[in-house]
């Protein structure tokens, strides 16, 4: 084997395990109130893995964790799509997802782009880590406080004006670090959602959400692509979904008897570190 073809396959067998490595990065933290978008930038700064070709790839594999939703709640989407031409509710439950789709559908035509251009950098994720922290433990300690109370104790329990607010929160989460599952779940329980509603509705509302944002940046960026793609991009769909799987069939065992302060305090104590690195130079995070 000439030395050429040597380099060649060791070149594309580390390509794979940084494919494994953020694979495993967005099924463990896409579902979790700590915004995978923020671990993904940071992941890459380190592995070198943040080309263009790398954001598509970090868009694209947002898909495998989708599937897991899917297989988790596949009972609830199947007898909803039965159901859909016949029965009120699962008519409700279908507009209440696209009633909160339609907000992130329309700020990120508008503004995504300019928001990858200036905000996809360390130093914002780093920052709206911090912040998003203490947002958490204030609607945490608001709740059990009682400032809130709680109406809807099911994701049948919405209106569509509950749908579109919780949509519109959603779109804070454009801002990298902020954590899409985050803002739904945490501004759900401030619009008087359980935990666990809150938490299944920022499930069903990523499908429609996720797909949307891949398919589009797959045909946006395809003249990035090429078939030498697809074992890539393949190994990082199928890592996602599987570590997608077992991080939301932990999450629901979780919430049932915990709250989400323990996230709060590492979204705190991990933005610290990345600004402390930062500032030190102890790293250096580029995008």
């Amino acid at each position: 084997m000439r030395k050429a073809d040597r380099k060649g396959q060791i070149l594309d067998i580390v390509l794979l395990l940084k494919a494994v490595v953020m694979g495993v990065v967005e099924g463990l933290t896409e579902f979790l109130p700590i915004s995978s978008t923020g671990h993904l930038i940071l992941t890459g700064a380190l592995l070198g893995f943040d080309d263009d070709k790398a954001k598509v790839f970090d868009i694209a594999i947002q898909t495998g964790a989708i599937f897991a939703v899917i297989l988790v709640y596949w009972e609830k989407i199947r007898d909803t799509l039965i159901a859909l031409p016949s029965q009120k509710q699962a008519q409700k439950f279908t507009l209440n997802v696209l009633i909160a789709f339609l907000p992130a559908v329309v700020l990120g035509l508008l503004f995504g782009k300019a928001i990858k251009a200036h905000l996809f950098t360390p130093a914002v994720v780093a920052t709206t880590f911090i912040l998003g922290g203490f947002i958490i433990l204030w609607a945490e300690r608001r709740q059990a406080a009682g400032g809130n109370a709680v109406h809807l104790q099911s994701v049948d329990d919405m209106s569509a004006m509950d749908a579109l607010k919780v949509g519109l929160i959603q779109c804070m989460a454009m801002v990298p670090g902020t954590s899409r599952s985050g803002a739904t779940i945490i501004g759900g329980m401030l619009l008087g959602m359980s935990r666990m509603a809150a938490t299944e509705f920022s499930f069903y509302l990523a499908i429609p959400t996720l797909v949307g944002a891949g398919v589009y940046s797959l045909y946006k960026e395809r003249a990035l692509l090429s078939v030498g793609d697809i074992p890539l991009f393949s190994v990082g769909l199928l890592v996602s979904f599987i570590s997608a799987w077992l991080c939301i069939r932990w999450l629901l065992r979780f919430i049932a008897t915990h709250n989400f302060n323990g996230f709060a305090y590492y979204r705190i104590f991990f933005g610290g570190v990345v600004l402390a690195t930062a500032w030190s130079g102890l790293v250096v995070w580029s995008v």
